[in-house]
């Protein structure tokens, strides 16, 4: 049985490689190799779907990259959707007995900032928290401790999946409450200014957050105070179980900042230049 189980996700391992396999090829020139673990050749590769720029300029519609560097995306990728999967199942299971909110769907904003970032910058989410935290260098076994309450959980067992929590890696937290990481995020950001530090805070939060009343007050005081500080909205359009459309009087109310497509992994680590601006 375990024999069969292994076989079947090798199958379904193999078919979700097959396009990257097909796209290597066609970049490289030549047939891809099990190699590409180590084959640093430089690739470009361009997206037709636009961004949107409100104060400095857009990325480049080209990005460079290399089958390394693709395939550890892939693999980070994959590794947080079957945590999240297996987290799905624990909480179906009632062995996690809370609130269990899932990524699925937005591994590559996760994957793509933290190739475009230092371990030094800050990062501070919501309660959609699981998948930030493993890309902060945590541990898998610390994700699932936490979530079931145990005392070798990454919070100590005892504050769940909401609230993930890895100072070393520069992760701040899971939030429970919407919006209460926005004006978090400024403290943290002020006190990077205060200490002189050449590090950023992102802040990231959903498109249900963005009609709540710390959002507009936190943006204020960062720009009054020239905080060294990213806002990250990613708009999955549903603010738990009600569509954006339906929470605000215009969805492209969300896009008055820069706007890069949240599937594109390569486009995503291309979002370092706001923090370049923010530190010049």
């Amino acid at each position: 049985m375990f024999t069969a189980q292994l076989s079947k996700n090798a199958s379904r391992c193999a078919a979700l490689l097959r396009p990257l396999k097909a796209s290597l090829t066609s970049q490289l020139g030549r047939p891809f190799s099990s190699s590409v673990a180590d084959d640093t050749t430089s690739l470009t590769i361009e997206t037709s779907v636009p961004f949107i720029s409100s104060v400095i300029d857009p990325p480049s519609r080209s990005a460079e990259t290399t089958p390394k560097e693709l395939l550890s995306f892939f693999r980070s990728m994959a590794v947080m959707r079957r945590m999240e999967i297996a987290a799905g199942s624990l909480h179906e299971a009632k062995l996690i007995r809370e609130f269990c909110h899932l990524y699925v769907g937005q591994e590559a904003i996760a994957v793509g900032m933290e190739a475009a970032i230092t371990r030094n910058d800050n990062l501070i989410t919501s309660y959609r928290d699981h998948c930030i935290y493993l890309a902060r260098s945590g541990e898998l076994v610390a994700a699932f401790a936490e979530m079931i309450g145990r005392k070798d959980g990454c919070s100590g067992g005892k504050s769940g999946s909401m609230h993930f929590y890895k100072k070393d890696g520069g992760f701040y937290g899971g939030h429970g409450i919407v919006d209460a990481q926005i004006p978090l995020g400024c403290g943290l950001a002020f006190a990077q200014k205060y200490l002189k530090e050449d590090n950023v805070t992102f802040t990231l939060y959903g498109d249900g957050t963005a009609n709540q009343g710390q959002w507009f007050e936190a943006l204020n005081m960062a720009e009054l105070w020239d905080l060294p500080a990213v806002f990250v909205c990613e708009n999955n359009h549903y603010g738990m179980g009600t569509a954006d459309r339906r929470a605000t009087k215009s969805t492209a109310y969300y896009k008055r900042g820069d706007y890069v497509p949240g599937l594109k992994i390569l486009f995503i680590k291309a979002t370092v230049h706001p923090r370049l601006i923010t530190l010049s």
